[in-house]
């Protein structure tokens, strides 16, 4: 049951579009979507819903597609085909033999690509090779190709891989991992894996690194290739492990390669950075200086640079400053943040100015350490000066801060109750009584006694006293009696009184 599973994905990889669209079809799945998004659905129905009626299905359109092939276990390899069950190791005479049956084809005792070198990674440290880089061959004109390699590992190799320490659960630190690249003899190659691939490690499916969405509208999902670790799926013994890659054969040339490889994790890196690459804080005020010494042919003379202390990463302050020798800015970036990231997606690209930034090349800051521990967590940014020295620029944040509120105009408070204050009567209060008052007074019954004096020298007139009479008489020759007689007779109504027209109208 499983080796037949196994053979009905292998055949599902090889499907056109137009089969994985019928066989999709024929289950009740959507056929809609690009061909990788339709071997995945193909591949995940196999695994999930396997039965006859779909193990039908994919032997009808298998062969319908390759007529002379019967059966499910006819393989695209010829059986005829020897296998060279002998040990591979890092000496010569061994990878020559490994190569001789890579493809599963027997051919001529041929030198690898050797010139073909594939770029050191950070993460990895190279510990033997199993398998030197050697091309992928087409053996037909199909577009999809299996290639097979065989190898052993040897007792010691077998040995380091039992005794290595977990990184994580299930994840051992000493690895068998395979690279695939262009095959290019011009420089160091990165890894790139060819369209369609599929690795299949001793009848087993190992897991390949799917592609990454992008968050940009039109650009295409990314795949990022890395080193691909079968260690789970090999045998830890004498017996041979046979490794299946399907490729996609559109023209381009690959080669494949096996090594027995150290993983490091993040945290291993920045050791290795604190240890070694740390630069001095006065050889960085010596490159602060370099960069502010006045240049003649310059029109405009710098005398100073301006450095934030925030990563440009993760928007946080800078806990380690980190940058790159070969970069001419002095802003850095977060060490821990930064290889946290490339462990995940590598990409060594400096943050700041997007250029290459290998893990060789990157620095420590010495003096922008040295700024940040003597600083508090409110300053942001400092300012380096010609003569190496810095300043923090919280000082200038507030003055503008400052600048800011005093471009709002400020009233002063006006006390209504004091008439000079602004030149106005206020309310309940009268300038022009102090012209008239003499007039005001007697003309205005009601009012005892002359107008009370305003510290301030305006009169004061209390217009809370009414009289009765005024409502019956007109205001004309009120008696002093009849004011005294009010205050045993009850409260007047309050009425509107027409006064001198300088006067304020109480209700």
């Amino acid at each position: 049951m499983a080796a037949e599973l196994v053979e009905a994905m292998n055949m599902v990889k090889s499907f056109r579009v137009s089969d994985l669209q019928t066989l999709l079809a024929s289950m009740g799945r959507s056929k809609s979507g690009l061909k990788q998004d339709l071997v995945g659905r193909a591949l995940r129905l196999v695994q999930t819903e396997y039965s006859p009626e779909l193990l039908k299905n994919v032997r009808q359109l298998y062969e319908s597609r390759f007529p002379k092939t019967s059966g499910w276990l006819a393989a695209r390899r010829p059986e005829s085909v020897p296998v060279n069950y002998s040990s591979l190791s890092s000496s010569p005479t061994a990878t020559s033999q490994g190569a001789d049956y890579l493809n599963g084809i027997s051919k001529p005792i041929t030198t690898p690509a050797a010139e073909v070198k594939l770029v050191p990674l950070p993460f990895y440290q190279t510990l033997e090779t199993l398998l030197p880089p050697t091309e992928l061959i087409a053996q037909n004109s199909e577009k999809l190709q299996d290639s097979q390699c065989i190898f052993e590992l040897t007792p010691s190799q077998a040995d380091q891989i039992r005794n290595a320490s977990e990184l994580r659960p299930g994840i051992r630190s000493i690895q068998v991992v395979l690279r695939i690249c262009y095959t290019d003899s011009i420089g160091v190659q990165e890894d790139q894996y060819p369209p369609n691939i599929a690795v299949k490690v001793n009848q087993s499916y190992c897991h390949v690194p799917g592609y990454y969405p992008s968050n940009k509208p039109g650009v295409e999902p990314r795949r990022p290739c890395r080193p691909i670790n079968i260690t789970p799926w090999l045998h830890l013994s004498n017996v041979t492990n046979r490794v299946t890659i399907t490729w996609g054969n559109f023209g381009k040339r690959y080669s494949v390669a096996v090594y027995l490889v150290r993983v490091f994790t993040a945290a291993d890196l920045f050791s290795q950075l604190k240890l070694c690459s740390v630069e001095s804080a006065e050889r960085c005020r010596e490159r602060i200086q370099d960069k502010l010494r006045f240049d003649p042919e310059s029109e405009i003379a710098t005398t100073g640079l301006r450095v934030s202390l925030i990563c440009p990463l993760v928007k946080m302050r800078l806990g380690v400053p980190c940058r790159v020798l070969t970069c001419a800015h002095l802003q850095c970036f977060d060490a821990v943040f930064f290889l946290q990231m490339n462990e995940k997606k590598p990409t060594w690209t400096c943050p700041v100015c997007d250029k290459p930034a290998p893990f060789e090349l990157l620095t420590i800051d010495g003096l922008l350490s040295e700024i940040l521990k003597e600083t508090s967590e409110d300053i942001e940014e400092i300012e380096y000066l010609t003569d190496g020295s810095w300043r923090p620029i919280r000082d200038e944040k507030e003055r503008e801060r400052e600048r800011e509120r005093s471009n709002t105009p400020d009233y002063p408070v006006v006390d209504i109750c004091i008439p000079e204050a602004n030149g106005h009567s206020p309310a309940h209060s009268s300038t022009s009584l102090t012209a008239k008052s003499g007039s005001s007074s007697v003309g205005m019954p009601g009012v005892t006694g002359a107008p009370a004096v305003a510290p301030g020298g305006g009169a004061v007139v209390d217009l809370t006293l009414d009289s009765s009479s005024e409502e019956e008489g007109g205001g004309a020759g009120g008696d002093s009696e009849d004011t005294e007689d009010s205050a045993d007779s009850p409260a007047p109504k309050r009425g509107r009184y027409n006064y001198d027209k300088d006067l304020v109208t109480a209700y």
